[in-house]
């Protein structure tokens, strides 16, 4: 896909990126999960990346324990919820820094990695619930402007194939509003619903998040913040895989210099 290339090539010189001239070494690359639609994405922006080398690929029944004999630095993870935390341990016990994009993350299967870590002191895991810059910053912003608004819920919208709902992405939105709203003193939003609670969404820390699952779609989330005679609205969309790649490129390249777990891409962009 020269389109691809081209367009990673670009994405690699406005996030930092060097020349291929004042390289000092690779970063070698092996991507799990790479046969499904993300993953392919990842090995094709991997290989258009001139500081980075794809060395191996892996799928569903390959096994994960022979990573150890490719000269791998760092994997990506892209598998499936049921399958991305006995990945993640297999790949620290191979010595490797771990990306993952994989969802389903529970606190307790976080603590695991945690753990995990704690004897690899050296080693980094980032989890990141989303790669697109643009969707960063919109938690981001969520959480700025959850103590000012009365109101919040979270709509994501999706294609049908997707797994998980509601999504990773919308989780960790409502998240960042509740710790806020929770920092800022505030009680539990206006909501007189009596009846037909199945409507309302899911209620995460008292915040209702709806998940659409449509074709057509990729990956889209709303944030719907009311005060009296007023509405804030954060939108972003994606429309290609392609939007998650300088994350990724991004956590690629910071993983090995973040020792330990970091939960969220935010914290590789110094957002503060």
């Amino acid at each position: 896909m020269p389109e691809l290339r081209g367009a990673v090539r670009l994405v690699f010189a406005w996030f930092g990126g060097s020349s291929p001239s004042s390289l000092v070494r690779m970063i070698p690359v092996a991507v799990v999960g790479a046969a499904g639609r993300m993953g392919t994405t990842v090995c094709e922006a991997v290989e258009a990346a001139p500081d980075l080398e794809l060395v191996a690929r892996y799928d569903l029944g390959d096994d994960l324990t022979t990573v150890v004999k490719t000269p791998a630095r760092v994997a990506v993870e892209f598998s499936v919820p049921d399958a991305v935390e006995a990945n993640v341990h297999v790949l620290l016990d191979a010595g490797l820094h771990v990306v993952v994009g994989a969802t389903g993350w529970t606190p307790e299967a976080l603590d695991r990695v945690r753990d995990h870590l704690a004897k690899r002191p050296d080693q980094g895991v980032l989890i990141a619930p989303n790669f697109a810059i643009g969707m960063v910053l919109a938690m981001k912003f969520a959480a700025m402007a959850a103590p000012f608004f009365e109101s919040a819920e979270v709509v994501e919208l999706h294609h049908p194939n997707k797994v998980d709902a509601p999504s990773g992405t919308a989780k960790s939105t409502a998240a960042g509003i509740a710790q806020a709203r929770a920092a800022a003193g505030l009680g539990p939003m206006p909501d007189a619903t009596t009846m037909g609670f199945e409507a309302r969404g899911t209620d995460l820390s008292g915040v209702h998040v709806h998940a659409v699952r449509l074709r057509g779609l990729v990956a889209h989330e709303e944030v719907l913040f009311g005060n009296p005679g007023e509405m804030l609205t954060i939108r972003h969309d994606s429309f290609d895989r392609i939007s998650f790649m300088p994350g990724v490129l991004i956590g690629i390249r910071k993983v090995a210099s973040r020792p330990g777990l970091t939960v969220g891409l935010d914290a590789y962009l110094d957002l503060g």
